[in-house]
């Protein structure tokens, strides 16, 4: 069986971080992915010209085009003419300046789908402004959840709303408009911002706050750090293993693997009392000290003590641990990744692969469709659109 978008045509323009990892999750599961460049003076030339910091590249192809000309405007909108998917990933007004409105594009393909990225809201507080990660968690109300109790607030990397509510989320709603597509045949225009979908990954923490679970300042709560069976801690050897017996029968087992002479069911009855967990915490921490992290794994393997070590990324890459696509589908199954493509980036150069899949796409060919001028490609005989 074919990958389940295979045959569809993805038009990325070129960025960092959320849009190519949304892209990417098209690209693994059969979609063609083409990313446009800004012009470089070496690109489409005889000599390559440097690959840019984009690190999610794989399965995908690259032209560069300088969206200001006239002749790179026409090749543009051409090629969207024919496309599936678009997908916007520069700020509010950009693409209406370039006179690339979605109501333009759509007129000219009413089955394009086009997915616009944004951090803030288009219709907040902060439409015009640059920001990160960081700062969409924290006008988000995310930010002030996570980090230990006393200390400032604190991002995960750029995992949550860059990835997980940026990237993932509008790969999703690609998805939906693409489903939607094949019963009504039109697309339609999808707008992600990273503070709602970093906001709507946090729904059940924000819901919790009403409940003993987090109704507790920042790291005081059973799930952010402030309960102690719930939490990191080193080993003899400098290493860590991760501890999560919540649940009694957890409990239990936790309490037989550290054999710490405590009687499992009065501690059940005592743990509840959130005045004795500094207590917990320091006889956890001491106890776990006694002994390295490789001897508590053998304490642990096999048991429901919800207790893991906190293994390192080149520790799983020395073992040559198989990266796996997030979904694996019976029938049509994405295209996985050889295990080098898994463990590192192969950067794409501006215009590397590009040409000629736009001569797979549409049969195009350099010299009569488009041409090379000042390090982009241009329409020939293009009128300005």
């Amino acid at each position: 069986m074919q990958p389940p978008l295979e045959g569809i045509r993805v038009v990325e323009l070129a960025g960092l971080a959320p849009g190519p990892f949304a892209s990417l999750l098209l690209a693994d599961y059969g979609a063609s992915v083409l990313r446009i460049d800004r012009p470089h003076p070496l690109a489409h030339s005889t000599i390559s010209p440097p690959p840019t910091a984009d690190l999610l590249t794989r399965h995908k192809n690259s032209i560069a085009v300088n969206l200001k000309t006239p002749g790179g405007h026409a090749l543009l909108v051409s090629i969207l003419q024919k496309a599936d998917v678009f997908l916007d990933t520069f700020r509010p007004g950009v693409l209406e300046s370039l006179s690339l409105s979605p109501e333009k594009l759509l007129e000219r393909n009413p089955r394009l789908v086009i997915a616009r990225l944004t951090g803030f809201r288009r219709d907040g507080p902060y439409p015009s402004m640059a920001g990160h990660d960081i700062n969409y968690l924290a006008v988000s109300g995310v930010l002030s959840q996570l980090g230990r109790a006393g200390e400032a607030p604190y991002a995960p990397a750029n995992i949550l709303a860059d990835f997980a509510g940026g990237g993932l989320m509008c790969a999703f709603g690609i998805v939906l408009a693409l489903f939607e597509r094949a019963k009504s045949g039109k697309g339609q225009v999808i707008e992600n911002s990273m503070v709602d979908g970093v906001s709507y990954l946090a729904s059940m923490l924000r819901f919790a706050r009403k409940t003993p679970l987090w109704d507790r300042p920042r790291g005081e709560n059973v799930l952010d750090g402030g309960c102690p069976w719930y939490d990191v801690y080193e080993c003899k050897d400098g290493r860590y293993v991760a501890v999560g017996a919540l649940e009694p029968q957890f409990f239990r087992r936790l309490l037989k693997g550290l054999d710490l002479g405590l009687d499992p069911e009065d501690a059940l009855k005592s743990r509840n009392d959130r005045t004795g967990w500094p207590k917990w915490r320091d006889l956890f921490r001491r106890r776990f000290q006694e002994r390295t992290r490789r001897e508590w794994e053998h304490v642990f393997d096999g048991s429901d003590a919800c207790c893991a070590p906190v293994l390192d990324q080149h520790e799983l890459e020395e073992a040559s641990y198989e990266q796996r696509l997030p979904i694996h589908l019976g029938r049509s199954a994405g295209v996985t990744p050889n295990q080098a493509q898994a463990w590192e980036s192969t950067p794409l150069s501006p215009g590397a692969g590009g040409v000629e899949l736009l001569h797979q796409w549409f049969g195009w060919k350099e010299g009569r469709d488009f041409e090379a001028a000042q390090g982009g490609l241009i329409k020939i005989d293009a009128v300005k659109i």
